[in-house]
């Protein structure tokens, strides 16, 4: 399969109880490569609350989506993500909790992220040469939402403003949804996702994804964290 950009992700394991459940929820299973069918869920409209993150898979980001550079191949990003893997240690945090970021809803971690935030920007800057520059219309295209200074810098130096401090590991559970609906599948996860959620919550291998010419990414390849 031919890709048109690729990206660091944390992906859940396959074999999670939580991790079977929100890939359903979200409809599309990176692993396989398949559309999977949403659960049924009383007073939400799955499909509808889950069509924008649908594509990106169960994930959170570590290093953005980015265009190959000219002159790196992907047989030299893969062994690169295998060399970093080989230097950085798992990562422990006490667990995962629904929460809010702005209208949509998110999967975020709970306890010390320092470790966490260390990998982040692990994977964003020793990567990095393998990074095509954003096209100056992309790069605009962002600043029209309204960047930090300290964002903006992010944007020129590693194309993306929402890495290094201004990181923020969350694993997308939904679009951007009007207040009556942010409650009613927020109480809905609540129920049905909560209880299924690991304590602690482990990161143990980092994926590369690569994204079709149709806008989903897939797994290509998981790398164990041995540092």
């Amino acid at each position: 399969m031919t890709f048109t950009r690729y990206a660091i992700y944390f992906a859940p394991p396959a074999g999670a109880e939580w991790a079977r459940f929100a890939t359903n929820w979200l409809g599309w299973d990176m692993e396989t490569g398949e559309d999977v069918a949403h659960p049924l869920v009383d007073g939400v409209d799955v499909a509808a609350v889950t069509q924008v993150p649908r594509k990106y898979g169960l994930h959170a980001t570590m290093k953005p989506p980015f265009r190959l550079r000219d002159g790196q191949s992907v047989e030299a990003l893969t062994e690169a993500c295998a060399r970093l893997a080989q230097t950085q240690p798992p990562v422990t945090l006490d667990g995962l909790e629904i929460a809010r970021l702005g209208r949509f809803l998110a999967l975020c971690p709970v306890g010390n992220k320092a470790a966490l935030n260390t990998l982040a920007a692990a994977c964003v800057r020793d990567l990095d040469s393998f990074r095509a520059p954003a096209p100056e219309a992309e790069l605009e295209r962002r600043r029209a939402g309204g960047l930090s200074p300290e964002q903006d810098a992010n944007l020129v130096q590693w194309g993306y403003p929402y890495v290094m401090e201004a990181f923020r590991f969350h694993i997308t559970l939904s679009g951007k949804l009007d207040k009556p609906t942010l409650a009613t599948v927020q109480a809905a996860l609540q129920s049905q996702l909560v209880p299924l959620l690991p304590k602690p919550f482990q990161i143990t291998d980092l994926a590369l994804m690569g994204e079709a010419e149709d806008g989903r990414f897939h797994l290509i390849h998981r790398y164990a964290l041995s540092g």
